[in-house]
């Protein structure tokens, strides 16, 4: 499926609802990172798929990064579903596993 459709499909998906994971909630409320379900629709709404996941267990899955008005990268991966868009994780990227863009992975050496 191309990115633009399953875009779509995900942004689609989240006006119906949006169901956090277990480990996504836990991320999102790390002491030092306090992601707020606004920037997780931020990310959702102006975000771009940076790796796609078609295979994932829990069904075709992307990971998505974005800015947010706080000026901060956030990444969330996330599956829609017929009836709401699941949030597997959100997380602020870290220079020491990501490029400085946060958008493509630093090789491991």
């Amino acid at each position: 499926m191309p990115f633009e459709d399953f875009l779509n499909k995900i942004r689609e998906a989240s006006t119906k609802n949006i169901l956090y994971t277990i480990h996504a909630l836990d991320e999102m409320n790390a002491e030092d990172e306090l992601i707020s379900n606004k920037e997780v629709r931020e990310v959702i709404l102006n975000g771009e798929i940076i790796e796609d996941y078609p295979e994932d267990k829990r069904g075709h899955s992307c990971l998505m990064m974005s800015y947010t008005q706080k000026g901060r990268p956030i990444h969330v991966v996330c599956a829609p579903k017929e009836e709401y868009l699941a949030v597997v994780t959100a997380y602020v990227p870290s220079v020491n596993k990501w490029e400085d863009n946060f958008k493509v992975r630093r090789k491991r050496s």
